[in-house]
């Protein structure tokens, strides 16, 4: 079938509902641009078998870069897809920008990237791709030898001295998924305007120049890296420990991730001889075998299953778990009755706060001038024990740790206590500039064998912690809209909360929005603007209840930067009068929660239609 005919039967698909107009305008790019001629006969081929749903699931959108990077479905073609072509073009684009953005820079100071990638399917080709891509622009270009740790990647970019670093992994995604997160000089994932400058410089890729991967190794353009760079990123992780309790018997999943190389290392060399990794879950591989549903994401208690089982025939009181680019830590805790809690991201965010706070206080090293950083959707507890001890709050941040890292050297290195995202993700020290579960390993154990020396777990601290600031309830709700129908959806939701949002959920009166987009504080119901809202920007709105019987309660409503969802967040908080009251409170705090969860369900299924 000719082009002609092709392009034809496109227009008729687009005017019949059948294919996004968004998808046939990429479609007809791959057919027609020199730069896509090798796939064209394969896209030219699915147009002919009629196969719609396909070509617009490969091409309804350019991929962006998003809080992470670019991520996204793996794929032989297409512009919605992680292949050879769109990782070349991201590096392509992120070479030609880093030109621009630095005078077009040339020999004889090369700019300096370094490239690492985790255990997933075709990682380690895309990592080569990337590399050779920059080795063909005049870069020098660090490779690690072998999968290693996205902190390991942002801490490499700081320690060599370089201009920009990749990582190619797909974070705790499925195995299906791979992804190009990108990074600056700061070791910190790119950000505004940079972001857009690097995707513009995507868009307009042609040939892209490339090079045998042999001879750029053998030419010196390419070096290979590996023990000393580790042996620095581990001693720098190492230094931050705080404390020199070591007895704790405990289990390490690295979910057939790099998690070994991190987090079980830290732990090793830091002498914590009684935590044992799992060995089903050890061995380095993408299709994730032994991981419930093949899903490697810590947050997701169902992974825990066998490894509490485990833990309880070998007596482990803790159990801890990485995602398979260990920046994500997730911990399961042995309670006073024998059983085992999957605690939240921002349980453990909390847990790390109090505990470097204490620690640091104890040896006179905060001043008021310190500061703990989180994002807007990460626990107000982290706030509160912040403030206990008289160090700033920074917690205004958008979703993505890459602006967690931006304030670190905003605000100055030397100043900066401890970083955290609801979603796992943690950071303490100056070493790197992205989440790292090593660090968060290291603390989580030094704060549970401190406390098991006092005949306490982490559960009771956490009860410690509601009793002298009050007790915080997070919860989440999420919707999975994939392709060009779902991001239809994702929009259609985020207008109807913006333009004409509940009145109340569960009875409770929704009281006020904020709106990070329109920069507005809209009183409810009428949703009249009461008051501008400053920066940040970003798509973003967080409701309010008034206080109803000492509770107060937030829902955060945002588009997910990495994953087709529409993410919500739940924020309860209720006074505790003493120890006493404090499971009375839970009962009724939990149970509001989930009255307003079960309200918030309905309310978008009726939006939609469903």
């Amino acid at each position: 079938m000719e082009n002609a005919g092709v392009l034809t039967k496109i227009d008729t698909a687009v005017r019949n509902g059948k294919l996004s107009s968004s998808a046939a305008q990429n479609v007809v790019r791959w057919l027609k641009e020199p730069q896509y001629h090798q796939y064209a006969p394969s896209v030219r081929e699915l147009v002919k078998e009629d196969q719609w749903d396909k070509l617009d699931r490969l091409f309804w959108e350019v991929i962006p870069f998003g809080t992470g990077g670019r991520r996204g479905l793996m794929a032989d073609f297409g512009s919605a897809t992680i292949n050879a072509r769109t990782i070349a073009e991201s590096a392509d684009g992120l070479a030609r920008y880093l030109k621009q953005a630095n005078g077009g820079r040339q020999s004889p100071e090369p700019l300096k990237a370094v490239v690492a990638h985790d255990t997933r399917h075709r990682s380690q080709e895309f990592a080569r791709l990337t590399a050779t891509t920059f080795a063909a622009h005049g870069m020098k270009v660090y490779l690690f030898e072998s999968y290693r740790s996205t902190p390991a990647l942002s801490f490499a970019v700081r320690h060599l001295g370089c201009d920009t670093g990749v990582m190619i992994t797909a974070s705790h995604n499925p195995p299906s998924d791979n992804g190009f997160k990108a990074y600056w000089s700061t070791g910190g994932q790119v950000l505004p305007p940079h972001d857009k400058g690097i995707i513009d410089c995507v868009y307009q890729s042609g040939e892209i120049p490339t090079m045998d991967f042999e001879v750029a190794v053998r030419d010196g353009r390419i070096e290979l890296i590996g023990k000393s760079v580790d042996e620095a990123f581990l001693q720098a992780v190492g230094a931050m420990s705080l404390s020199d309790s070591r007895d704790l018997p405990g289990l390490f999943s690295p979910l057939h991730g790099v998690g070994e190389t991190v987090c079980y290392a830290v732990l090793q060399r830091a002498g914590f001889e009684g935590i044992d990794i799992y060995e089903p879950h050890r061995t380095p591989d993408g299709g994730f075998p032994h991981v419930a549903d093949h899903f490697p994401n810590p947050e997701r208690t169902v992974i825990y299953a066998p490894l509490i089982d485990a833990a309880e025939q070998g007596g482990q009181e803790i159990i801890l778990a990485s995602d398979p680019d260990a920046d994500r830590l997730g911990v399961c805790a042995k309670g006073d009755d024998g059983r085992y809690v999957h605690l939240t991201g921002n349980q453990v965010g909390a847990l790390l706060a109090d505990y470097i706070l204490s620690k640091r206080a104890a040896r006179g090293e905060l001043t008021p001038q310190h500061f703990v950083v989180e994002t807007l959707v990460t626990t107000p507890l982290i706030g509160a024990i912040a403030k206990a001890h008289n160090v700033r709050v920074i917690d205004d941040l958008l979703v993505g740790f890459k602006y967690i890292g931006q304030t670190i050297d905003a605000e100055g290195p030397e100043r900066f206590v401890f970083g955290a995202e609801e979603s796992l993700g943690y950071l303490a020290g100056t070493y790197a500039r992205d989440k790292d579960a090593g660090v968060a390993a290291l603390y989580v154990a030094e704060c549970a064998a401190e406390l098991r020396a006092e005949g306490k777990t982490l559960l009771d601290r956490l009860d410690e912690l509601s009793i002298e600031h009050g007790y915080f309830l997070e919860g989440q709700l999420s919707k999975t809209c994939e392709g060009s129908e779902g991001n239809r959806q994702i929009q259609q939701l985020m207008a109807a909360f913006r333009e004409r949002p509940p009145v109340d959920l569960a009875g409770l009166p929704l009281e006020s929005a904020r709106d990070f987009k329109t920069h507005e504080i809209r009183s409810l119901p009428d949703n009249v603007k009461s008051a501008a809202l400053p920066n940040p920007s970003g798509d973003l709105l967080i409701f309010a209840t008034a206080p109803t019987s000492g509770c107060t309660i937030r829902i955060a409503v945002r588009p997910s930067g990495t994953e087709p969802k529409i993410k919500f967040y739940l924020f309860a908080r209720s006074d505790v009068a003493n120890a006493e009251k404090l499971s009375d409170v839970k009962q009724l705090t939990e149970a509001t929660m989930e009255r307003v969860h079960g309200a918030l369900a309905s309310w978008i299924d009726a939006t939609l239609g469903a």
